[in-house]
């Protein structure tokens, strides 16, 4: 009887505090479920010392310590981070931390000659004031992050003032582009009527394919310096490898990531007969800068010190050998142009729309697709070397907890995709 009378009593709640208390549980719930994922796969991380038997022939036990080590290092500043984000979250509603910021918000705009009615430029206001906050709040774990445990495994090439250059340059382009796009949808949800949810969706649908459209050509280089891919058998390599299955290619750019991180990736964008592809020098095992200097005849230019503090950066890399050959390359490209034949961009567009579990599930069918593709252009052999090779980079670990994986990974397990891919080159 005690909980029923509970329960009629919480029912007899105003219905704001009904919500206050749904939106409550619902946020621990989300949190705690994510936790117990994560610390499922951190035992994997702790009891995993090993090399796995099926991975001895691929992965030195040198590579598989660091990569475990780098993974458990991660996974501490992750649970940390996310609580503090959770108790964050939470005090903010309990201390009417929103409310407050929007009369904060409303007393600037008073100050500037603006009354209640202009509610949009108050909002504008309330979310440049957020922003910073969040910002500033997360400015500690950022630099934790970088300069403690990515600095820690070998991956951070930025100094202290890259940093919070960069810092600062991604607040202001992040203003410049919330701010217009947030006042003209909240002036669609004004005079949209009972339909307003149907105009505003299209909204944000039209404003995401234009960000992607121009992220690469006018955002990306605010940041990152992109360089066309000098004339040469890579270039043409991969030249002939699009126009063999019509990708409509325009350019090949070299994008300088290797100023920030080790960490490499590929990807190509653009709409229609408009496709560019974006290789990470970190991926390239000829122009990556942790490699050797850059050769004069290569067509790549030097960074000067206000691009990143070159010779800084240069001292501070270890003395290895990252990325991968010309034939890799092509196979890791092969795969991403699978992405393009095979639709998978599209129809990761439409099911965003719906559910995130449903997208991960879908991009992991996506990724063997891609593989397969990548078989059927004659690169099976190149793109299995080239998985090892890039997860030997990024120090990525090759055994994960089935539920971990399959609630997080857009890409499938290490493991797995190699058994797929000898399963094809043995066919």
């Amino acid at each position: 009887m005690g909980m029923w009378a509970s329960l009629d009593t919480l029912w007899e709640m105003p219905a704001e505090k009904r919500i206050f208390g749904a939106v409550l549980l619902f946020s621990w719930t989300v949190y705690l479920w994510e936790t117990f994922l994560a610390q499922r796969q951190r035992r994997i991380y702790k009891t995993t010392t090993h090399v796995p038997p099926e991975l001895g022939q691929i992965m030195d036990s040198e590579t598989f310590e660091k990569s475990r080590l780098y993974q458990l290092d991660k996974s501490t500043f992750s649970f940390w981070s996310g609580l503090y984000s959770e108790i964050e979250g939470t005090l903010i509603l309990l201390f009417g931390g929103i409310p407050y910021l929007w009369r904060l918000s409303g007393r600037f705009c008073g100050y500037a000659g603006f009354g209640p009615e202009y509610e949009i430029t108050q909002s504008l206001v309330f979310l440049l004031l957020a922003t910073l906050f969040s910002a500033l709040t997360g400015l500690p774990w950022s630099l934790y992050n970088t300069f403690v445990i990515e600095e820690k495994h070998g991956f951070n090439q930025q100094t202290l003032g890259f940093f919070m250059k960069d810092a600062i340059k991604k607040f202001v382009v992040t203003q410049c582009i919330l701010l217009p796009v947030s006042s003209l949808l909240l002036y669609i949800i004004k005079i949209g009527g009972d339909y307003f949810f149907i105009y505003a969706w299209l909204f944000t649908l039209v404003v995401s394919l234009v960000l992607v459209t121009i992220y690469a050509d006018y955002i990306a280089p605010l940041f990152d310096k992109f360089t066309p891919l000098p004339e040469g058998k890579l270039k043409e390599e991969i030249e002939v490898m699009a126009k063999s299955i019509d990708f409509p290619l325009t350019k090949v750019y070299v994008v300088e990531g290797s100023k920030r991180s080790s960490h490499s990736n590929a990807y190509f964008y653009g709409f229609f007969k408009n496709k560019r592809i974006v290789l990470f020098d970190t991926l390239l095992e000829e122009y990556s800068v942790l490699n050797k200097d850059i050769p004069e005849d290569s067509g790549m230019e030097p960074r000067n010190e206000e691009e990143g503090n070159s010779e800084e950066i240069k001292a501070k890399v270890k003395n290895k050998k990252q990325g991968c050959k010309n034939e890799e390359v092509l196979a890791v490209l092969g795969h991403e142009l699978g992405h393009w034949k095979l639709g998978h961009t599209v129809k990761n567009i439409i099911i965003s729309q719906v559910l995130s579990f449903c997208l991960t599930v879908l991009s992991r069918r996506f990724e063997f697709q891609a593989d397969a593709f990548a078989k059927k252009l004659g690169k099976a052999k190149d793109l299995y070397s080239a998985l090892i090779k890039l997860n030997k980079d990024n120090l990525g670990f090759p055994v994960s907890d089935w539920l971990f994986s399959m609630w997080h990974y857009s890409h499938p397990p290490l493991l797995e995709r190699l058994q797929a891919l000898k399963t094809m080159k043995q066919h």
